[in-house]
């Protein structure tokens, strides 16, 4: 695969918990991502779970459309766990590539040492990308932040070790963890991170349209972009930083059109994970979907107090039919 002429086709879709899953990342793909990412895989639950269990069908589960545009995201602090992950999960060809996550900022995956913790031991974090790399039978891809502390930046120093250690593109959320997801993110970091090194620069962080897109790639010289928080909800931002990204102008999408994709959305969630799981996951996507249109708070309230896809259609249905949609 060549990463730099697929991050040249548009913006990729990054990993986030209780967002990319199989049936969201297809519709993305389908909207012009030309890479989605999965919602972050434990390397030693995956090692002590049942492979036939919920859980795993869950999070690995790979659809025919996503061939050759999905990458699986692990974390761990253990090389050696790391590396026997890496080995299983490559085996079979699903994934086309495998990423590491070394910038989660939650609490409970920094306390075991994983995630963002990783930036703090450059040493450790280098070790473990280099023991992926070994085993995985696919490239091997890192994502990170600035650092743990704004005091303690060392997303350059670990972007040379990563490059030394045979990573093959680097994801960097230009914030360090202590900010979480709040604040400006850095994108001066992006460029200096893309001046210090040879292999492909994907930025992140504040990206949330498809001029946003242009702008990033145009102000720190990135090989690509990576779409998070703005895709939840609006797949299209794929499509139209593909357009913006080739020379055309984007094309409107109407509130009708958003609310026939959270249907369809909501069918195939459940499809793939059952109507129960589904109806209470889709709760947090309709948030998004629905932002912005008149009245969107009260079809998220009717929307939290329901609990099967028959009342869910029906809410929606009664939303587009109550002309509340432009």
């Amino acid at each position: 695969m060549n990463l730099r002429e697929m991050l040249k086709s548009g913006a990729m879709l990054a990993p986030m918990a209780g967002v990319t899953d199989m049936p969201y990342r297809v519709l993305c793909l389908e909207a012009g991502c030309p890479m989605a990412v999965s919602e972050m895989v434990s390397a030693k639950g995956y090692l002590l779970a049942p492979k036939d269990g919920r859980a795993a069908h869950d999070l690995l589960t790979v659809d025919p459309a996503e061939r050759g545009k999905m990458a699986l995201q692990i974390f761990g602090h253990e090389p050696d766990v790391m590396a026997r992950a890496a080995d299983e999960l490559t085996q079979t060809g699903q994934y086309a590539l495998l990423d590491i996550n070394m910038g989660c900022p939650v609490p409970k995956i920094v306390g075991n040492g994983e995630g963002s913790a990783l930036m703090k031991n450059p040493e450790l974090a280098e070790t473990i990308i280099r023991e992926v790399v070994s085993a995985s039978r696919v490239p091997v891809t890192v994502k990170m932040r600035l650092g743990f502390e704004p005091e303690s930046e060392t997303y350059l120093e670990l972007g040379q070790r990563a490059q030394r250690a045979g990573a093959a593109m680097i994801t960097l959320h230009a914030r360090t963890r202590s900010q979480f997801y709040e604040g400006h993110a850095d994108w001066t970091a992006i460029r200096k991170l893309k001046e210090r090194v040879a292999i492909p620069v994907v930025g992140n962080g504040d990206v949330t349209s498809a001029q946003d897109v242009l702008r990033m790639l145009e102000e720190t010289g990135c090989d690509g972009v990576a779409i998070g928080r703005a895709a939840q909800g609006n797949p299209w931002i794929f499509e139209q930083a593909a357009r913006v990204m080739s020379g055309r102008s984007e094309r409107e999408i109407s509130s009708q059109e958003k609310l026939d994709m959270l249907l369809r959305h909501a069918a195939m969630l459940s499809a793939f994970k059952g109507e129960h799981v589904a109806v209470r996951e889709m709760r947090r996507h309709i948030v998004c979907y629905v932002r912005g249109m008149r009245d969107a708070a009260k079809l998220r309230t009717r929307v939290n107090q329901i609990d099967t896809m028959d009342a869910l259609r029906q809410t929606v249905s009664d939303f587009m039919l109550g002309a509340k949609c432009e």
